[in-house]
């Protein structure tokens, strides 16, 4: 299984970013994929889910509103829209493949950082 990230970077308060998660290794359109941050001195917190065919997503209180969890599952991408971003976004952002009995896998992750 291998999860990689990409698309973090630096951008102003109010900007936007996409963040791509490459998927291999197992059937992704069968199984939920995960946003998750880590933010220096915090824990790690899920952003955003979304469900193996795409029907359902699930969002943290703290960025409703503001990022879309989307995936293409002919490209074993998941994706992450993120708009007017705000300095408490700014984190390490991870994809998360939970492969229940096979497995929870994870990114080596994408830095999002919001400064002006």
């Amino acid at each position: 299984v291998q999860l990689v990230e990409s698309g973090g970077g630096l951008v102003q308060p109010g900007g936007s970013l996409r963040l791509s998660c490459a998927a291999s290794g197992f059937t992704f359109s069968s199984y939920v994929m995960s946003w998750f941050r880590q933010a220096p001195g915090k824990e790690r917190e899920l952003v955003a889910a979304i469900t193996s065919a795409g029907g359902s997503t699930n969002y943290a209180d703290s960025v409703k509103g503001r990022f879309t969890i989307s995936r293409d599952n002919a490209k074993n991408t998941v994706y992450l829209q993120m708009n007017s971003l705000k300095p408490e976004d700014t984190a390490v952002y991870y994809c998360n493949a939970d492969l229940y009995i096979l497995g929870n896998y994870w990114g080596q992750g994408t830095q999002v950082t919001v400064s002006s």
